[in-house]
């Protein structure tokens, strides 16, 4: 079994001088691929220089919609050279979160058409976050995406109508340690609806930590394996069948 996490954040403090141990550990759990996934322009930076030091590690650049509200041109225009580095597979994570509204909802709209601009020019996907702002983030995307080839939406919580919406347009759903929680149904019933080969899955670590390990901080990539688990039992599959599906699906949708 081979899985790919493709969303973390192993860039973060929680991570530390352990990382070599998380990896390891990760690895062991059958979980060998990572895209560590940039949320401003100083993490993008850290995250690209770390999947350029780790095999079967990859990046993704981005600004969560969370600091919108300090972007720059100029960072805008070194996130664009931070695309174009070796190993960098996505733009993302971006999109709109209205639900803390850290940022104001029009400086995050601003920020997230920025980055369907290059996600466009780049060719690259984009990973996009959406909470609280389902309808908004389609629109926009609707609006100025046509030139994206290859859209998820990461840490998908919504239900059954959200995720047909998201298959209609082509888009692939990337599932969490929340489809384990115990007051998730209604995303399980979603994760039950959504094609096996649509489905891509994350830990968001350092953050949610799947069923049975809700009790471990930080989470980490090799927990992972909880998730898979379940999901093959959803989909009524033998764990290495579901695990060579969403492998497959993952690397040919970043591309590596």
């Amino acid at each position: 079994m081979q899985l790919v996490d493709t969303h973390c954040h192993l860039t973060f403090e929680d991570f530390g001088d352990s990382l070599d141990a998380v990896l390891e550990r990760s690895v062991e759990a059958g979980v060998t691929g990572w895209i560590t996934v940039g949320t401003s322009i100083e993490d993008s930076g850290k995250a690209v220089r770390l999947a350029q030091k780790y095999d079967n590690m990859y990046a993704a650049v981005g600004i969560h919609p969370h600091d919108a509200k300090n972007v720059t041109d100029a960072d805008i225009c070194r996130l664009a050279e931070l695309a174009e580095e070796k190993k960098v597979v996505a733009v993302g994570e971006t999109g709109l979160d209205f639900h803390y509204n850290f940022s104001s909802q029009e400086a995050q709209k601003k920020v997230f058409i920025n980055h369907i601009e290059l996600a466009a020019k780049t060719n690259l996907p984009i990973i996009v976050h959406s909470r609280n702002a389902f309808d908004e983030t389609l629109d926009i995307l609707e609006k100025h995406g046509s030139g994206i080839e290859k859209i998820v939406f990461h840490c998908f919580v919504g239900d059954v109508e959200q995720a047909r919406i998201l298959l209609e347009r082509g888009y692939f759903i990337s599932f969490t340690g929340v489809v384990t929680f115990k007051n998730a149904e209604k995303t399980r019933q979603a994760a039950a609806a959504v094609p096996a080969e649509r489905i891509m899955l994350e830990t968001d670590c350092p953050y949610m930590s799947p069923v049975p390990m809700r009790n471990v901080r930080p989470n980490e990539p090799a927990l992972m394996v909880h998730i898979a688990k379940l999901f093959a039992e959803i989909k009524g599959l033998p764990l290495e069948q579901f695990a060579d599906i969403t492998s497959r699906t993952s690397r040919a949708f970043f591309g590596f």
